[in-house]
């Protein structure tokens, strides 16, 4: 090569020619003599805006080569004429040029046809000149013996469909390269071709017909993308033909002609563009080819799989006799809308998705973006999963495109609306990938080139430019992962929304809630107010926001779930109110939407307990643990506590510090709750975590009341030691919904001036209990009990460690001994709280047991308060905490083993009552049988004293014998809807019959 060759081949490499010596020859021949080789530039500024153009295309090199054939045609002079006048045609052109070769091959052989990418598309003609193509009239329907049949035949006929097919082709994919369509306009033009083609196949079918043919109607549906025009360039045709006779002809002769027609029209489509495919039609390959519209519907009502209901949400008559194909879209499309009322629908839809990526072969699944994760497929599913379900009570999704289908369920408020712009914006990625990819060679691929050369046309193809990310190709990567990724979280998050499978199991009917249907369902759900129920659910759905939108949604089956609770009137009313607080709130409605089962966990909650309903009304907030199983995990002790700590660290005031740390003890109830509701914790776990929230807030509040006390004094610090002990069940950790916190106060002066240490000491506690019994409209107060103390109400709020140890030297009975079992440290001073427990462990276990004396005296009060204490009209068989075999008769009876035996036996030495039962096991103090019996009916009073607080939110030990409460505790305890509540009564009686037994065999034995 000369030197001046060099350069001009250098000059070429750098307009983004890959081979400079090439386009060098062809910009200054004879066919583009754009280039003047003695200066090394264009010859003028009009060829300069071709050549950069050029240098622009997905491949400079392959559109000019493509260019000079056609150029090198006689219409040559008026092309290169056009490219230098037209900015639009030179875009159209040289995009098609340098995307597609076989696009470019064609516009080679058939030079004339560059000028259908001038102006705008012809739409409208476009039937007109297929149909003309082959001799035929797009205005009449081709029957077995009627319309217009095509002129020409044979090899003559395929050839110029071919070329009028192709001509078709040039003009939309020139426009979408050049960015003058947009997605669903070239989808949909590429779709009405494919239906235009067809027509005309079907003409030149049907001249081929024997003249004694039976005369046969013979009506084209399309299926999959062409159906709901959204075709790509190169694709399946997906098709269904239905043939009827005309007239009093056989139908089975004119189901002859059908097929005959059908089967030759297929044959012509594939060698004209593209694979005709009919295997969506009834029983697939083996079924017949043509079906009547009778023998369709009897199919769909009795035989489909759920995979062709799917389907058939796409179908659309394209060809043939139109009337007949609307006839049966008019037929099969309630079924469609009833597809999702079928068993285990969503979990077929599912499944079948599964299977489609199980088969994806593994050397291809990563760049596979129509099947593969993270691929069109992806979204498909998930929208036509969303349409099926929804759409049956929602007229406004039956639309059988995927983009308009995104857009209404996102108007419906079924998709958020960011998910719906990254899902949109997604889609068409792909869909325009997948477009360019095809457009290449015309050939039917979804697959991403590994080779580095490849993907970097592809880039360019897409219209990127090298940026900070890198050239053409990494930027092309960049996106394509961007969007793999988030449609892959998007289809997890929407096509396995639990909400999908609770809305398929809600009848059609079910789903319009139309004042006298909705009041009729409500009646036959259960609702015992029917008109109550419905005025609530016209509050929340009427009007046209989003909100109501959204209500519409998640209502009917909501209104299942509350039929399926104990009070479904109470449950409605409770939610609400809630959404009445909340629903201007945007996390609220989307949360029970997208949640993980959140709106069905809610629903069971609120129609279960009164006592959620009330603190969900008072922390809204809380409903987000509902999002997450993990959530409802009690909480790390050391975890709460730095928590209540900190929120109340953010307020001077004490009020506010400690109205804080109670609103952190109010979502920690309600995580309990929760959990104990939906059956994720055992009655041990429950009573630990409401004990641990007591704990810690007891602690902040301390820290809280202290500072206070300190700075109303003047002080720096208090001058003294202060320990709150904790008693009772708060001491054993068996703390239920309503109970108090049980304690004792202990206090030690650290100063010169004890007078003043007491007086301080009297205030810190009395400040105490006051922030944390505070009325609030916001959370629950905590009741703080000291009548525990020596002496009860009578003596002291507060002793010195000194006084206690005085007074249980001097003054202790059994019964206050048997009350230390229960001593705990909680809060305050640890050392001071160490040293209290030990001074106490000889009284509460005592070094010679109980003493003959005080045994009698244990069991003489015991005696009292089985007499006494019962309340009036109570029955001592399902009183839970006093009736016989209740709490009080398997504590005292453990009790009195660990005053009996605790010096000894260091496991009795423990505040917990099953811990206790267990050691006692241990030491052979009880039998196997024996603590089995008393642990099981401590567990099952526990249990039911906390389903009553849950239930009635008011604290209660009776178990009732009847009615809606007793149903309620029933379901709470987990006895299933429609059995009889009376089990539950029977069952507790036999547990403390059996613990009763036992009691009097130890506690009341020799």
């Amino acid at each position: 090569m000369s030197e001046a060759g060099g350069r001009l081949a250098a000059r070429m490499t750098r307009l983004s020619f890959v081979d400079g010596r090439r386009a060098a020859e062809l910009l200054t021949g004879p066919a583009l003599p754009w280039w003047d080789p003695e200066r090394n530039q264009p010859v003028d500024d009009e060829a300069a805006v071709v050549v950069a153009a050029l240098g622009r295309t997905a491949d400079p090199d392959a559109a000019l080569a493509g260019l000079a054939g056609i150029a090198a045609q006689p219409e040559g002079a008026a092309v290169r004429e056009a490219l230098q006048r037209e900015p639009m045609l030179r875009s159209r052109l040289l995009a098609v040029l340098g995307v597609s070769s076989e696009l470019a091959a064609h516009l080679q052989q058939h030079p004339a046809d560059w000028t259908v990418l001038l102006g705008d598309l012809d739409t409208a003609g476009a039937a007109e000149r297929l149909a003309g193509a082959v001799g035929a009239d797009a205005a009449d329907p081709v029957t077995g013996t009627g319309g217009r049949r095509a002129a020409y035949t044979g090899p003559d006929a395929l050839r110029r469909l071919r070329v009028a097919y192709r001509r078709e082709l040039v003009a939309i994919a020139g426009r979408d390269l050049a960015g003058d369509l947009d997605l669903q306009t070239v989808t949909e033009q590429l779709a009405d071709l494919a239906g235009h083609v067809l027509q005309a196949a079907l003409a030149v079918a049907a001249a081929a017909l024997p003249a004694d043919a039976a005369p046969a109607r013979l009506a084209i549906v399309a299926m999959g993308k062409t159906g709901s025009r959204e075709l790509n360039y190169i694709s399946d045709v997906d098709v269904v033909f239905v043939g009827e006779p005309v007239g009093d002809v056989d139908t089975d002769a004119a189901l002859a002609t059908a097929t005959r027609l059908a089967g030759e029209t297929m044959r012509i489509g594939r060698q004209v563009a593209w694979e005709v495919d009919a295997n969506l039609r009834p029983e697939g390959k083996d079924g017949a080819l043509v079906r009547t519209l009778a023998s369709h519907c009897a199919y769909y009502e009795r035989w489909a799989s759920t995979w062709e209901f799917q389907a058939l949400l796409k179908a659309r008559p394209v060809a043939g006799d139109l009337d007949l194909g609307r006839a049966y879209q008019e037929a099969i499309s309630p079924l469609v809308w009833t597809a999702a009322e079928r068993p285990d629908f969503v979990a077929d839809v599912r499944a079948m998705r599964r299977r489609v990526i199980e088969h994806i072969p593994a050397q291809v699944g990563a760049r596979d973006i129509k099947l593969g994760a993270g691929g069109l497929r992806d979204v498909e599913f998930a929208v036509q999963l969303l349409q099926l379900v929804h759409g049956r009570g929602d007229e406004s999704l039956r639309v059988p495109e995927t983009l308009p289908a995104l857009a209404a369920l996102r108007d419906g408020g079924y998709v958020g609306r960011d998910d719906a712009v990254s899902l949109i914006d997604a889609y068409r990625f792909l869909r325009a990938t997948e477009h360019r990819l095809q457009l290449r060679r015309l050939r039917r691929t979804h697959v991403l080139p590994e080779d580095p050369e490849q993907l970097l046309w592809l880039g360019r193809a897409m219209g990127y430019r090298a940026d900070r990310r890198g050239d053409a190709r990494a930027v092309f990567e960049a996106e394509w992962n961007l969007h793999a990724r988030e449609v892959r979280r998007l289809h997890e998050k929407l096509f396995y929304r639990p909400l999908l499978e609770s809305v398929a199991r809600v009848p059609s009917e079910g789903l319009r809630l139309t004042p006298a249907e909705a009041g009729r369902r409500l009646a036959a759900l259960g609702f015992a107010r029917p008109d109550a129920a419905l005025r609530h659910i016209e509050s929340l759905t009427s009007g046209l926001s989003r909100r109501a939108a959204l209500q519409r949604t998640l209502l009917p089956v909501l209104l299942n779930d509350f039929a399926d609770g104990p009070d479904p009137d109470a449950g409605l009313l409770a939610y609400r109110r809630l959404s009445d607080d909340l629903g201007t709130t945007p996390w609220y409605l989307r949360l029970l939407r997208d949640g993980d089962a959140v709106a069905s966990r809610l629903a069971h909650v609120l129609g279960s307990s009164r006592y959620v309903a009330r603190m969900l009304g008072r922390s809204p907030e809380s409903l987000r643990l509902l999002g997450s199983l993990d959530e409802l995990h009690a909480r790390d002790p050391a975890e709460l506590l730095a928590a209540m700590a900190e929120s109340a660290a953010r307020h001077e005031d004490p009020a506010e510090a400690v109205a804080a740390a109670r609103g952190q003890r109010r979502q920690e109830l309600l995580r309990t709750a929760f959990a104990d509701l939906l059956d994720l914790s055992d009655v041990a776990e429950v009573c630990q975590a409401l004990s641990n929230t007591t704990d810690a807030t007891l602690e902040v509040a301390l820290q809280v009341a202290t500072r206070a006390v300190a700075a109303g004094a003047g002080l720096a610090e208090l001058p003294l030691r202060f320990a709150v002990i904790a008693m009772g069940r708060l001491g054993g950790a068996e703390v239920g919904y309503g109970s108090d916190a049980d304690v004792l106060f202990v206090s030690e002066d650290t100063g010169d001036d004890p007078e003043t240490a007491n007086r301080l000491a009297a205030e810190l506690a009395g400040r105490f209990r006051a922030l944390l019994a505070a009325p609030s409209s916001t959370d629950p107060p905590l009741a703080v009990d000291a009548d525990l103390r020596p002496e009860g109400r009578s003596g002291p709020l507060v002793r010195s460690l000194e006084s206690y140890r005085r007074y249980y030297a001097r003054w202790s009975s059994a019964w206050e001994a048997q009350a230390l079992l229960r001593a705990r440290f909680v809060a305050g001073d640890a050392d001071l709280g160490r040293r209290f427990l030990a001074m106490i462990d000889p009284i509460r276990f005592p070094a010679d047991g109980v003493s003959p004396a005080d045994l009698v005296e244990i069991r003489r009060l015991k005696g009292r308060i089985d007499g006494e204490r019962l309340p009036r009209g109570a029955d001592p068989t399902t009183h839970t905490k006093l009736g016989r075999g209740g709490l009080a008769d398997i504590e005292w009876t453990i009790q009195l083993l660990q005053l009996s035996h605790g010096h000894a036996l260091p496991g009795l030495r423990t505040t917990r009552t099953l811990t206790a039962l267990s050691a006692a096991e241990e030491a052979e103090l009880l039998t196997g049988e024996q603590v089995a019996t008393l642990s099981q009916a401590w567990r099952f009073a526990t249990r039911i004293r906390n389903a009553l607080m849950l239930v009635r939110d008011k604290p209660a030990d009776q178990l009732p014998t009847s009615g809606s409460e007793l149903v309620a505790v029933a379901r709470v305890l987990g006895y299933r809807a429609g059995s009889d509540p009376g089990q539950l009564v029977d069952d507790y009686r036999r547990a403390a019959r059996r613990a009763r037994r036992v009691v009097e065999q130890v506690f009341y034995g020799p």
